[in-house]
């Protein structure tokens, strides 16, 4: 028996959890799912749980029903990869043949007082205290720091939800920077049009109780701050001696495994996954791409099969302006814009769908009907 570890349950993990199982278990796989919360938060709409929606609520062990896989509750403390141990809190000691690291990124908490004074989006309770304190204000402003795909969506969302409170977007560069010309243009149209003060070249070096404090001493007032401005990987894997890279993501291979600790394999925004193109960077659409191929890559090596090296190239920058209003993006493989770009209602059903529940995709994956090569086709796989 061979018992395979998949340490995260968020979109990446669970996909993961459920490959691997599919096609080990009739060869002797003992697959064990760590989740730290017992239901399942859908990260790409945690902006919408800000601003008062109230989403579906999953149970990660309805989710994983009839897969045979062993679902543990618990936070990882620490990860010993030269004893092939993992250990949750409460001191429970977990041991595995091979992992699957799929913890992705947390908010970076570097700049002073984050931690402190700013709502982040590293988890569903988060998303919900922030809602909480905007539904308190009847009048006051909300800052949202960060200028990028996570901040305009937010800053957005929140505009649209609160018309009642002054929404201020503070960024180092311009908004969408990412996207080209026209479609960033478009993003400026509709923030203009729910009221949002853009403010680039905005510097935030210190978050207090009820400001934020900019690099040339200006206070920006806020009666809740957001913070999207950047994220990391859990110190855990570089604690364990993993190699990681400058942002604390696992450095892979070309099978998704630790250059390091082969044993090892990391998915999604935890793993530092080099293309031709540069490393991927964190985004919707590399998480179950990544989680399926290391889910396919430890199959086959058990199997005796030749493991296949990943080849990945994004397709789109979707990004919602409100529930009334969104932009796609689309973008050559290395995430460059490509000319072409959709807006209004068209738009809105584009991100909709790349966006929705993962459900059916994990119910068709636990009978085995969706195949490695769609995600390839619709994510960018090439």
């Amino acid at each position: 028996m061979t018992n395979i570890l998949i340490l995260g349950a968020g979109y990446t993990g669970i996909a993961a959890a459920i490959r691997v199982a599919t096609r080990t278990r009739r060869h002797g796989g003992k697959v064990t799912l760590v989740s730290a919360a017992p239901r399942f938060t859908e990260r790409l709409r945690l902006h919408q749980t800000a601003a008062g929606e109230r989403l579906d609520d999953h149970a990660i062990a309805d989710i994983i029903s009839g897969t045979g896989i062993d679902l543990v509750l618990g936070r990882v403390t620490a990860l010993d990869p030269a004893r092939h141990e993992v250990i949750v809190d409460g001191g429970r000691v977990i041991g595995y043949d091979k992992l699957i690291y799929a913890l992705g990124t947390v908010t970076d908490l570097s700049t002073p007082g984050v931690a402190e004074h700013a709502y982040v989006y590293d988890d569903h309770d988060q998303a919900v205290r922030l809602a909480h304190r905007l539904g308190e204000l009847d009048r006051g402003t909300v800052v949202v720091a960060g200028g990028g795909l996570t901040g305009v969506e937010s800053a957005t969302e929140l505009a649209e939800a609160h018309p009642n409170l002054r929404v201020v977007l503070l960024s180092r560069g311009r908004p969408g920077s990412m996207m080209g010309d026209k479609a960033r243009a478009y993003v400026d149209k509709a923030m203009a049009r729910l009221g949002i003060q853009v403010r680039c070249g905005a510097d935030v070096v210190k978050v207090l109780p009820d400001a934020v404090e900019l690099s040339d001493g200006e206070l920006v007032d806020s009666d809740a701050t957001l913070w999207t401005a950047g994220t990391r990987g859990l110190p855990l894997a570089a604690e364990a001696g993993l190699t990681v890279d400058g942002q604390d993501r696992i450095v892979v291979d070309s099978a998704l495994r630790s250059v390091s600790h082969p044993d090892v394999y990391a998915v999604g925004d935890a793993a530092a996954v080099r293309q031709p193109y540069g490393v991927m960077h964190g985004t919707c659409q590399g998480g179950i791409p990544t989680g399926l191929h290391a889910a396919d890559a430890l199959a086959d090596g058990l199997l005796g099969r030749r493991v296949k090296a990943l080849r990945f190239g994004y397709v789109h920058q979707p990004l919602s302006l409100g529930r009334e209003d969104a932009v796609i993006q689309f973008t050559h493989p290395d995430d460059t814009p490509r000319r072409w770009y959709l807006t209004g209602r068209w738009a809105i059903a584009y991100k909709e769908t790349v966006s929705s529940s993962p459900m059916p995709t994990y119910r068709l994956l636990k009978r085995g009907l969706v195949p490695v090569g769609l995600f390839r086709l619709t994510a960018g796989l090439k």
